[in-house]
């Protein structure tokens, strides 16, 4: 086998020499792409002189990560980025969101790295010249390490030193990416890293990780300030991923406050502070307690609530909570022997129940109309009313691949899992909500975080030992979609069907 990419043509319904059984339009404007970030795909860790993120150390912290996987190597993707967006363009992609790693373009948070700076310019002009549109994100967990010795995100001085890492990037790639987004899950950076301590710097304080989401949140608005100061055409905006939170039994008020909290910490935390320039009333009580308030400073909210342009949505799942623990769980926790917490600072009495819907490999519920349901809460409350446009930035899920003999992967659970969640962007377009853009996570199987490579959310399968990169059964049918501007039924991803709507294609080599 050659570490070249298997080649396969973009698959229309008439290749396949079978009828589609059903299908409905996607819109021709209606962007169609893939997603990753810099830390899970790129490897060469101490290469051109990066230097270590939080995550290469938590990363290298026994207990850390399922079977102690790191990033160092990952899918070597800033030696293989050429073929990989060769393989992008065979599949049609509209548009490539990526994120630049803050430790390869200012190592330990501080001067300008050029041969950093060198790699996203190659990788930018690779996708211009290959048709596809670049959407840059600036932050996806990366925070250089040296900056966490001095506080991390709980520090102020985080904040100036994310200006300047964005100030650095926007001087080389500015006059060649329209899209700018500041943050990729702020709620993952703050709870998840410094109350769960499940990612890294790993921290279980449920303070810290209040006044580390106020902090990023502060940087966001900062360097929206600065880089609309510099150029007016930009599209800038974050991206925030959410859930849809449902009283088990909504005619229990103990459910329903339940389902309340979790919505403000996970949601409203950042929403309202970004869109109406003030924290949820009900939230601060919640955490009034944890001293949040103690660090917003006057004029910081008039920072945060910067008008944006875009909003980045990522769901994967939403979830029914109820006020007493279900007596079976969704087990989708990572613990390697570390001490880990609930990442809500403040929702004890918060529990998620099981539902009886099919699940993913990550134990996460498949539930596509949370997904219609929450595009039309964040048009009607919050994007519509400040004119800002949504665009799904995150949707995916993993699944237990086996691939043949080829290293090709039939995974037709993936398959129905595509096509049933853009079903439920397109049911939220028809209901009137101007969703912009869907965005497949992940284009590459890679580093799932505290997970290792113990899960494969790609619709191209990466071999670690060869780096070899074939397009499964998913990658096809994608890219047929994306070339018909058709979205066929949602299939249900029974062997054999034989309803002509199968995903097509075979492996080649």
């Amino acid at each position: 086998m050659t570490d070249q990419p298997h080649t396969h043509q973009p698959l229309t319904a008439s290749a396949t020499g079978r009828p589609v059984a059903e299908s409905r339009p996607v819109p021709q404007d209606f962007v169609l792409g893939v997603a990753t970030a810099a830390f899970q795909i790129e490897g060469a860790r101490h290469e051109d002189g990066r230097t270590d993120s939080i995550w290469d150390t938590f990363s290298h912290t026994p207990g850390a990560v399922v079977n102690g996987d790191t990033g160092d190597v990952a899918c070597e993707h800033y030696h293989r980025y050429a073929g990989d967006v060769a393989l992008m363009k065979s599949l049609g992609m509209q548009s490539y969101r990526f994120s630049t790693s803050w430790a390869r373009v200012c190592p330990d948070g501080g001067p300008v790295n050029a041969k950093g700076l060198d790699f996203y310019e190659r990788l930018v002009d690779s996708l211009i010249e290959s048709g596809i549109a670049p959407w840059l994100t600036l932050y996806h967990w990366d925070l250089p390490q040296a900056l966490e010795d001095r506080g991390g995100w709980t520090s102020r001085e985080t904040v100036d030193r994310f200006v300047d890492y964005a100030l650095a990037v926007h001087d080389r790639l500015g006059d060649r990416v329209s899209t700018w987004t500041t943050l990729n899950e702020p709620f993952c950076s703050a709870f998840l890293g410094y109350t769960a301590g499940m990612h890294a710097p790993g921290r279980t304080s449920p303070a810290d990780g209040l006044t580390a989401a106020h902090h990023l949140m502060l940087g966001h608005g900062r360097v929206v300030q600065e880089l609309r100061a510099r150029d007016a055409a930009l599209e800038l905006g974050l991206t925030l991923n959410f859930t849809v939170a449902d009283p088990v039994d909504p005619s229990d008020p103990r459910d329903v406050d339940a389902a309340r909290r979790v919505d403000a910490q996970m949601n409203r935390v950042f929403l309202d502070p970004i869109f109406r320039g003030e924290y949820p009333a009900d939230l601060l009580e919640d955490v009034r307690h944890l001293g949040l308030e103690d660090h917003i400073m006057d004029g910081d909210l008039d920072v945060i609530s910067t008008p944006i342009d875009v909003l980045g949505v990522n769901y994967y799942n939403g979830e029914a909570i109820g006020h007493e623990p279900p007596s079976a769980a969704l087990d989708d926790s990572v613990n390697g022997g570390r001490v880990t917490r609930s990442p809500f600072p403040a929702a004890d009495d918060a529990h998620r129940h099981p539902r009886g819907l099919p699940v993913t490999a990550m134990d996460w519920e498949i539930q596509p109309e949370g997904l219609t349901r929450l595009l039309a809460r964040l048009q009607q409350d919050y994007a519509g009313p400040a004119g800002v446009a949504l665009h799904v930035t995150e949707n995916g899920a993993a699944f237990d691949d086996v691939p043949d003999e080829d290293g090709f992967v039939d995974d037709r659970g993936r398959t129905a899992y595509v096509r049933a969640h853009l079903g439920a962007v397109l049911d939220a377009v028809d209901a009137g909500v101007p969703v912009r853009g869907y965005f497949y996570w992940s284009l590459l199987d890679n580093f799932e975080w505290a997970w290792g490579y113990a899960k494969r959310f790609g619709i191209v399968r990466v071999d670690y030992d060869t780096q070899v990169r074939t397009p499964k059964a998913s990658a096809l049918d994608y890219a047929r979609i994306i070339a018909t501007r058709r979205l066929p039924t949602p299939w249900d991803g029974s062997a054999g069907s034989g309803d002509g709507d199968e995903p097509a294609g075979e492996s080649t080599a």
